[in-house]
Order: C-alpha cells, then structure tokens, then sequence
C-alpha cells in the first residue's frame, strides 16, 4: 500500500442505521461500502471529508453515540 492510498473507514462495527441509512460504525452508505473496492484515493478522500460532516450530524442527533 502506497503512502497515498486511502484506507478503509470501517471499525468492524457493521450495523446499519434505518433512518439515516448509515452504517453506525463508519457512517458509510452501502453503496460506499460496495464501491470502496474500486473507487480512486481522490473518491475516496471525498468520502472520507463527507464522513467527518456526517460524524457532527450523528453526534449532534445521538448523544449517546458519541
């Protein structure tokens, strides 16, 4: 694996949320998760920056899951 190359969010904590439709762990879509495999380390970081705003938004709603 290069420098460069994006690792995987995923903390192994694999549970979909029905209203969001986030995984509760990485805060990725399915269709993220599907595609992670092929998507380009540019894709990639941008759904990595889209994680972090989605992590503000889950906190925000969910205190416990802080």
């Amino acid at each position: 694996m290069s420098p460069e190359t994006v690792k995987s969010p995923c903390v192994n904590i694999c549970k979909m949320d029905a209203r969001t439709g986030w995984c509760e762990g990485c805060l990725r879509t399915l269709d993220e998760i599907a595609v992670w495999s092929v998507l380009s380390d540019d894709d990639k970081r941008a759904v990595v920056a889209e994680l972090a705003q989605r992590r503000v938004q889950w906190r925000r709603e969910r205190p416990d899951a802080a």
